[in-house]
Order: C-alpha cells, then structure tokens, then sequence
C-alpha cells in the first residue's frame, strides 16, 4: 500500500507519529473486526467472539469474521458492525456528561449510525436522542439501524446543520463526527488513497468550521461538545478543537484512558493510530461550552399536535405491548406511534424547524377494525413477549429474509411475528397452504450467494 508522500510529511511533527511503524502497519494485511452487542436485546449469538474493547463496555474484536449478511441476528439488531476506535465515544461520554439525567443529545453527522445507537444505549429512557444527516440516503440507512436497535426515544432528522441555529440552547450534548478527509480509514477502504490530497484537507478544515458554527448556538451553556474525526491530519483535528477554544470559549474536558491502550493524547485531543491501538485512525476531543444561554423551556411553546387513540383502539394496541411500557401512544395522520413523552415534547415544539424522517417506534395502522402491526413494532424491545410469533431455523430465517416462498407447518393461522433465538424479524400472515411475507423491501437480503 503506498500512502500518500505528502500526508507522511505532514505528520512528522503529529505528536505519538512514528513513519516506520505507521508505513508497516498500513502494509499488515491484517483485517480488524469488531463489533458492539445490544444491551436491549440480549442474545447467544451464532460465532464466537474475542476480546473485549479497552474503551468500551459491550464492543468486542471478533477472532474472525463472520457473514454478516446472512446472519439473522445481525438482521434482528442483536448487534451492530462498528470500528473499535469509534468506540471511544462511550468513554466520552461517561467522563463528561452526567448520565443519570435525563438530556437531550444531538448526533450532528449520525450516518449510518455506529454512534447514535452507542449514545442510546447509555442515556435514560427519558433522555432524547436526535439523530441528523443531510443526505438522504444515508438518513435512510440511519433509520433502518435504529429501527432495528429497538427503542422509541430516538428520531432521525434529515436537515442541514444550519437549521439547527432556530434551536437555541436546546442540547446538553452534541456528539459531531464531521466529514473529514478519510485517512484514517485506508487500511479498510484503499480507494480512499486515490482521494486524499492536502486540498481536500483544507477544504474539510472549512467545511467542519461552518458547520460547527452552524450549530452551536443550540448546544446550551456548560453542555458538551464530542468532536472525532477518522483523519489524522491537524489541521481537521487540533487546529479544529483549538478554533473552538478561541472563536466559542470553549474548554477541554480531560478524558482518562490507561496507557496500555495506545491512545495519544496530543494535549488537544485523543489520536488512535493503528500501530498503537487495536483499531483504525480515530481522533476526538470533548469541550464545554463555557458562554451561551440556558434553555428556557417556555421560549418555544409546544404546540399541540398529539391524536390520542380511541379507548377501543388503545385497548388493541396495548395488548401488542409490554404492560409497563410507560410511553405515549400517538397518532399521526394513520399510524399510531410509541414514543417518549419528552421527545412527543420536542417534536411538537420544532418540527416546523426541522424535518423528521422517523420519530419513535411504529406501531401501525388500522385497517377498519383490524389493526396492521408495523415492522418497527416487530423489532422494538417493548413489544408484548406474549404476541403470537413462531419460531424459525436459520435457514428458515434466511429465506424469511430474502423473502423467498417459505413453507411452515403446524403454525396458527393469522399474522405472526416470525422470530431466530426468539428476536424478532418481521410479521407474516399465515394462511392455509402458504404465507404472506410483510417484511419491507429495503429490510430484505438482496444477496443471491450460498450462506
């Protein structure tokens, strides 16, 4: 692999670079997997894992690597594919925010959502998680990875930052893997060589200042800042962190780690160069915002905008759901959602700011007197263990998720939650001598390989 002279050069003075053993270890064909496992949906899964992540409580390295393609549980949302580095962000977190509290986080650049479902794994349930990106395909992607992560205390945004400058000092924590230059991930993607150029460096440098600039009047007095990047060049990362120090008065919050770990802390911030850790290239630092506003509740009034179901149609969908389930059922237009009463809260006081791609879980929609369940009840921890499902093989799992003709024997007849190792994969609808597949195309497996 030859990397770029002119990136060589430029980390010379980077502190913890060392040329020989960054070149070698770029030249190692060594492939590094991990991934983190779901703390909502505990599970066995079906290939072995290794050893924990330093930084992380539920990331593992795997000894190899699996199909993940044709694994149900990876379908299910059991766990999510996810570099080791990026990790730190729980370790962020934890040493930076109070996270007994309930907050509001907002997960600027989420796509495809690595770190929006790390983030709601450690916040209450009653804190709110708005999860933005710009592009819309990739917002796309971030829906499909929360929806199946299983919870209802998250909404994806698809908005240009800019917008967010109508929400003063709304967050608590705004979690900014901006888009940066890519080299740190060479090892993993070689094509991103052919890309990288120092122009390309400093235009990134620009554009990850507007949209910082963009966003941080919403992030309220002595809230939290997470920036990362997978670049290694400074001028996308220290220079980065030390113009937020000058231009927002904004501090370093100090983030412990243990030396055995390989982390450089370069005094503005935490290098991960791959010679050094178990992972790919990864930079972040957390500030605190020392200046602004604190967020007045009554700035914004919310608006109104919850139809309650009819006691009848209550009474239905709340047999779909676990008794203690605590969230507010809503209606919107024809589908009913389950949502956080907190993020029912924000959504009526900026969704004429913002525009919302998922909000909460589906649950679905009537059809006359018959209630549709929808695919995100069919993978959200609080759906009722009780509802009909029946229980499929892998390779019954598999073909349920190509959505080829699948035949079941002995199942009651009527819609059902097809299950592997009891996670939920989708609704069918069984009928005499075949079975209607309600899984939506874009969850589907579009391989035709062998598993």
């Amino acid at each position: 692999m030859k990397l770029p002279e002119q990136l060589l050069n430029s980390l010379k003075t980077a502190k913890g670079f060392n040329e020989q053993a960054f070149v070698n270890v770029h030249n190692n064909e060594e492939k590094i997997t991990s991934l983190r496992l779901n703390p909502f949906k505990p599970c066995e899964l079906d290939f072995e894992v290794g050893e924990k992540t330093a930084w992380c409580s539920n990331g593992y390295y795997l000894k190899e690597r699996p199909s993940f393609t044709f694994d149900p549980l990876f379908h299910a949302g059991c766990y999510y594919v996810q570099e080791a580095g990026s990790m730190f962000l729980q370790q962020a977190l934890q040493h930076s925010v109070d996270l007994k509290n309930d907050i509001k986080v907002l997960d600027l650049c989420a796509a495809p959502g690595g770190k929006s479902t790390l983030i709601n794994d450690n916040i209450t349930e009653n804190s709110i998680l708005i999860s933005n990106e710009v592009i819309k395909h990739r917002a796309d992607i971030l829906c499909h990875n929360l929806v199946k992560w299983g919870t209802c205390n998250t909404a994806v945004t698809n908005s240009d930052p800019s917008v967010f400058s109508k929400l003063p000092a709304v967050f608590d924590v705004i979690v900014a893997d901006v888009p940066c230059s890519g080299s740190g991930l060479f090892r993993k993607q070689e094509d991103a060589i052919k890309e990288w150029s120092i122009e390309n460096v400093n235009h990134c440098n620009i554009r990850q200042k507007r949209i910082l600039g963009d966003v941080m009047n919403c992030l309220k007095k002595d809230g939290v800042l997470i920036y990362s990047t997978c670049s290694y060049s400074e001028e996308e990362n220290e220079q980065i962190v030390q113009w937020l120090m000058n231009d927002f008065e904004m501090e370093l919050v100090p983030i412990p780690f243990e030396s055995k770990w390989g982390i450089t802390d370069t005094g503005l911030g935490y290098r991960f160069y791959p010679n050094l850790t178990r992972s790919e290239g990864f930079f972040c630092a957390v500030l605190k915002k020392n200046s602004g506003q604190e967020y007045n509740h009554h700035s914004k009034p919310r608006k109104n905008i919850l139809d309650k179901p009819s006691a009848s149609q209550a009474e239905t969908i709340n047999k779909l759901l676990k008794s203690d389930h605590g969230k507010t059922i809503a209606q919107f237009k024809n589908e009913f959602k389950l949502l956080s009463h907190p993020l029912l809260e924000f959504y009526g006081q900026f969704n004429k700011d913002l525009y919302f791609k998922k909000l909460g879980t589906v649950l679905g929609e009537f059809k006359h007197a018959d209630f549709l369940p929808d695919h995100e009840l069919a993978q959200s921890i609080y759906l009722n263990s009780a509802v009909g499902k029946f229980n499929l093989s892998k390779t019954e799992a598999i073909t349920f998720l190509k959505k080829e003709n699948l035949v079941i024997d002995n199942a009651v007849k009527g819609i059902c939650l097809m299950t592997y190792k009891n996670q939920g994969l989708g609704w069918a609808k069984i009928l005499d001598k075949r079975i209607n597949n309600y899984l939506p195309k874009n969850f589907r497996i579009l391989s035709n390989e062998e598993f």
